[in-house]
């Protein structure tokens, strides 16, 4: 096994998987810039975002595991997809009047820009038990779940071969794929 102390952008090369004992929450958010012309009601929200996710990851106790930026589809979307040790973690830092989210929230709602269309946002919220989940990488660095603060790092063997035996509703043998068992 290996801990979030090892993490490298070098692939690793063999099938893992990331394994966490505890629930945690899976948190999409991001914009639709519906109106490119309307620079002032997307451009403030697009480039607060990215200081909305360093605050977080700056505070170690904020409950943020991890974050990654993503676009698409096309250039009009962007968006996070986030890792929090729990859902009361990320509700606390949303309802933070001391943190960047709350007071932006606000002005949203109250500067009329969501009756304005030019900007769309959205988020989704999952909480994850930890026997209801899995993942699976090939030659890759640690990325998504296994990239997060207090992810183990395991061999994608044996049971952990398909993704029902990761999800523990198989033995793992029941792989299409013939590939050998490392050693």
């Amino acid at each position: 096994m290996t801990d979030d102390h090892d993490r490298t952008d070098e692939p690793i090369e063999r099938k893992i998987a990331a394994e966490r004992t505890e629930p945690f929450v899976v948190f999409h958010i991001g914009l639709r810039i519906n109106a490119f012309w309307k620079l002032h009601r997307w451009l403030p929200i697009f480039l607060i975002a990215p200081r909305m996710v360093r605050e977080r990851r700056s505070d170690p106790e904020s409950g943020l595991l991890g974050s990654r930026t993503v676009v698409g589809p096309g250039i009009r979307n962007v968006g996070f997809i986030q890792y929090w040790d729990s859902f009361e973690a990320l509700r606390e830092y949303a309802r933070d009047s001391d943190r960047l989210h709350f007071p932006t929230w606000q002005e949203y709602y109250e500067d009329g820009t969501k009756e304005d269309a030019a900007v769309g946002i959205w988020h989704e919220t999952y909480v994850v038990d930890p026997d209801e989940y899995e993942t699976v990488y090939n030659n890759m660095p640690p990325h998504g779940l296994a990239a997060c603060d207090g992810t183990a790092i395991v061999p994608a063997s044996a049971q952990r071969t398909t993704a029902a035996g990761r999800l523990g509703r198989t033995d793992g043998t029941d792989s299409p794929l013939r590939t050998p068992e490392p050693e």
